[in-house]
């Protein structure tokens, strides 16, 4: 299956026209919304978050989910002490178009650590459970992987061109998936012929939001969850778009390293040491264009193939 040159320079009109369509300070701002979330009148600790007039989405988008519940339990710690790592589980798909509800416990704080669980709620069931740790700064010994050699974003395919190159995407699909993103994309995926274990994506945010260290956390938590789980479909073939598919996120793990800017271009490399039993499993090492590693991800996911 394949795209004539004059369908290709369609698709990518098509694509770059919705990809324009709505500035980026306006889909950032809407992200950064995500985390301003309303406190219940009258209890500590318990925040909702309001149901959308409509959506487009069949379930809520995890890293949204992974961003709010990290954001709300930092904002219940000692602003000295920086998020370094969460532990997610995914248990039922939300709903955009009903509220969400954030319990938040403060399972322990020390002088040095801190560590938050949140349960998420639907229609009165749990949605989705975090747990994250804080840490107040601290000197040590300190080595990193480096960074593998990549080819710098602007060598990369910008995102919206990928998608729309790809036949096997249909028009629906491309009229949803080229909408306007929080980040500019520019993404390296080997040809499905290499069987490669291994892709990555540049991204940057695509409109300023300040300084503030944990809204950087925030968007950077959101992008964790962006394409990480095709790394286990990488080797087979076959996407999220293959007839037959049916992917979702069972869990989710993030550790942050050190000063988080996502306002400059970073790289998430991932992988996928093993799928079998319909999960897969990925790992992603995220990376600053100088090398330094800012944070590492891992995630099992649901993909489940059944050719058609």
């Amino acid at each position: 299956m394949s795209l004539t040159p004059e369908e290709l320079q369609a698709r990518l009109d098509l694509a770059r026209e919705i990809n324009s369509s709505t500035p980026a300070d306006k889909v950032v701002g809407a992200v950064a919304r995500l985390f301003d979330l309303d406190a219940v009148p009258g209890v500590d600790d318990e925040f909702t978050f309001p149901a959308r007039p409509t959506t487009s989405r069949d379930r809520i988008f995890g890293g949204q989910v992974i961003a709010q519940a990290m954001t709300a339990a930092a904002r219940t710690v000692d602003p000295d002490k920086q998020v370094h790592s969460l532990h997610a589980y995914f248990l039922r798909g939300g709903d955009e178009t009903k509220p969400l509800h954030f319990r938040l416990h403060r399972d322990f704080d020390g002088r040095s650590f801190s560590n938050r669980r949140v349960v998420v709620r639907q229609d009165g069931k749990v949605i989705f459970n975090l747990t994250a740790s804080f840490q107040r700064p601290a000197e040590g010994l300190s080595h990193q992987v480096a960074m593998p050699d990549l080819l710098p974003p602007e060598e990369c395919w910008d995102f919206t061109d990928f998608i729309a190159a790809d036949p096997h995407i249909s028009d629906r699909q491309l009229a949803h998936m080229a909408r306007s993103r929080p980040f500019e994309v520019r993404s390296f995926r080997p040809p499905a012929s290499d069987k490669a274990t291994q892709h990555y994506q540049w991204f940057r945010v695509a409109a300023p939001i300040g300084d503030d260290p944990l809204l950087h956390r925030g968007f950077l938590a959101f992008a964790s969850d962006m394409g990480l789980l095709s790394s286990a479909m990488l080797p087979h073939g076959v996407s999220f778009w293959t007839p037959g598919m049916v992917s979702t996120s069972l869990d989710h793990a993030m550790w942050f390293h050190g000063d988080v800017r996502v306002d400059d271009w970073f790289v998430f490399v991932m992988d996928s040491p093993w799928t079998g039993g319909d999960r897969g499993l990925c790992r992603g090492s995220i990376y600053r264009r100088d090398g330094t590693l800012m944070a590492t991800a891992a995630q099992e996911g649901l993909i489940r193939y059944r050719p058609q």
